[in-house]
């Protein structure tokens, strides 16, 4: 992945003590934190940057694919 320039899903939420929290929901387990929306999102590239080299190393691979979705719940 290294020199390519890529597009990855991140969710961004308030935690309960205030801080953002960033998650990439296609890497399993990459989550992290920021004071603020901006710092949270330095951190997630930081994180994402850090999961797909050691993801690279184990030889496992990102999805060629995949499709956000917003689903309603009833009720």
């Amino acid at each position: 992945m290294k020199g390519m320039d890529s597009k990855l899903p991140v969710v961004l939420r308030t935690g309960e003590d205030g801080w953002v929290v960033a998650e990439c929901p296609i890497i399993p387990g990459c989550i992290t934190q920021g004071k603020d929306r901006n710092e949270a999102l330095a951190n997630i590239r930081e994180a994402i940057a850090l999961c797909l080299e050691t993801r690279a190393q184990e030889g496992w691979a990102l999805p060629s694919s995949y499709e956000v979705v917003d689903v309603a719940l009833a009720g």
